[in-house]
């Protein structure tokens, strides 16, 4: 029986990866450590809390002497844990430096005292920077452009030095932009389908023509679970979904999906250090046996629809949550 700790589980993809584990596994435990910052949610996990083969932890990963106890329980990191928004970033970059380089530090150092048997770190396309054509391989440099990715770019080589250095059974996994369900309403989609809803302006960055490579999140859970089994240690895997769309694009169909008019979009000043497009070649994924399963469209509509069938969920956040209210305002401050 595998024992799992999942960091930042109450979070978007974590919570997502939850699930599915307990969907797909019966001999299993996990251990969900989260700190409960704003985007942690654990109505994200209301419908399995009871399960006995689940518990929450309240917990922040920088905290070594908690860390150290968990993990003489476990064989098997999932490290979801990270500040990741990169508008945040930009207003204030000294809580992403902090979770995203030192709280990663402290899970593999007590990791590699514990033993464990594997140790996933989830890193991000973004490490790469931007690209005007083609697409990033596994071993092409990272030129992170923002300090989000930049903190991100941070762990991801600290994670790697732990296993050149002290074998330590590291993989490290970069997905392009995921999507879908839990997904906190500051993020572009959640935010835009929201604000659609809400008949809210629906802002856009610049010209609108930046690009990102759209993964819906049950693609990348299956993707986790397949380099669980198949993936080899000390390697780096891009986890893309070829399903490259605009800015602009993604805005027009959330619209025509929800038949709200095109006067919702705003175009407003462009981010500091926005980068321009991201792109990933995943064929090393892909000898593994993965694919993704939802191209963007039905990955849009599915997610569209959780949003407007879930409102309490995201109206709770919008609503309540003064984080979300100071993320706002500085947004709409600053452009």
């Amino acid at each position: 029986m595998d024992r799992f700790l999942i960091t930042g589980g109450a979070g978007f993809i974590g919570s997502n990866f939850i699930h599915y584990l307990l969907r797909e596994y019966r001999d299993i435990k996990i251990t969900n450590l989260d700190k409960l910052t704003y985007a942690g949610n654990l109505d994200n996990l209301k419908d399995i809390e009871s399960d006995s083969r689940y518990k929450y932890v309240k917990g922040d990963i920088k905290d070594r002497k908690m860390v150290k106890e968990l993990m003489k329980e476990i064989d098997i990191v999932i490290h979801f844990a990270a500040e990741t928004h990169v508008d945040r970033s930009i207003l204030e970059a000294g809580e992403f430096i902090l979770t995203d380089v030192y709280g990663t530090y402290i899970l593999l150092d007590e990791a590699k005292n514990a033993n464990i048997k594997l140790f996933i770190h989830i890193s991000t396309d973004e490490v790469y920077g931007s690209i005007e054509n083609g697409s990033f391989k596994e071993e092409d440099n990272l030129i992170p452009s923002s300090p989000y990715s930049a903190s991100k770019a941070g762990g991801d080589r600290l994670a790697y030095s732990y296993s050149k250095t002290y074998d330590l059974p590291v993989i490290i996994l970069r997905p392009s932009n995921n999507y879908g369900s839990y997904q906190y309403p500051e993020k572009v989609i959640p935010l835009f389908i929201t604000n659609a809803l809400e008949d809210k302006p629906l802002p856009i960055y610049g010209d609108g023509k930046n690009v990102r490579d759209w993964l819906y999140v049950e693609d990348c859970c299956e993707a986790i679970d397949i380099i669980i089994n198949k993936g080899i240690a000390g390697e780096v895997y891009n986890v893309g979904a070829s399903q490259e769309v605009p800015n602009i694009e993604m805005a027009q169909r959330i619209l025509e999906s929800l038949n709200k008019p095109a006067s919702l979009i705003k175009f407003v000043k462009d981010r500091l250090g926005h980068d321009r497009r991201y792109s990933l070649h995943w064929d090393k994924l892909k000898k593994l046996g993965w694919q993704p399963k939802f191209d963007f469209k039905t990955g849009l509509e599915k997610t569209v629809k959780w949003y407007k069938e879930n409102q309490q969920w995201w109206q709770k956040i919008k609503r309540k949550s003064k984080e979300f209210k100071k993320f706002s305002q500085a947004y709409y401050q600053n452009r």
